[in-house]
């Protein structure tokens, strides 16, 4: 039942959110791989409501600027399906890249529920950098641990009890 995506030993990736910061690609890889500058068109990065990470969906006449990863290897790619969980699709694109006028084929991860309520504006790469970046990373770290145990939880849950952790630990 092998597919044709898995017959090959490299891919590259378009990351839009959290993975643009290379300590929290470190965290789940344990290294950080190449990487160019990105455009996807014809999608938009949306925030999510209650989320600290970025959606994205088709949305004509909209791009998202992201980066490529690229030579992803097979094992390092079923570590991003788990980190992206349920709640995203992992959907080949085509991408342009920035630093010149090439197009490239590489994998993402779009939004499942199209039609979610939760769904508003525009995510800020900066403003996350500056608010959420650092505890995002500590459940990046806790999450790969989990994932080297024989019954990890998945991201969902894993992200959910650290920022339920968070909330409580910030209250009187």
């Amino acid at each position: 039942m092998a597919s044709t995506a898995n017959s090959q030993s490299v891919f590259n990736v378009f990351v839009y959110g959290s993975l643009l910061a290379d300590d929290v690609v470190h965290a789940l890889l344990k290294r950080v791989p190449p990487s160019n500058p990105a455009i996807l068109h014809n999608y938009h990065r949306f925030s999510i409501k209650g989320r600290v990470y970025p959606a994205i969906l088709p949305v004509e006449n909209k791009k998202v600027t992201g980066k490529v990863l690229l030579d992803i290897t097979v094992p390092e790619l079923n570590i991003l399906d788990i980190f992206e969980d349920i709640e995203y699709e992992r959907t080949t694109v085509d991408v342009s890249l920035m630093d010149s006028s090439k197009t490239l084929q590489a994998e993402t991860y779009v939004w499942v529920d199209k039609k979610d309520p939760n769904l508003f504006g525009e995510w800020d790469f900066e403003e996350w950098k500056q608010l959420h970046k650092g505890d995002f990373l500590k459940m990046t770290m806790g999450f790969s641990e989990e994932l080297e145990l024989p019954d990890s939880k998945t991201s969902v849950a894993t992200y959910e009890s650290f920022y339920a952790q968070e909330e409580n630990k910030s209250k009187p």
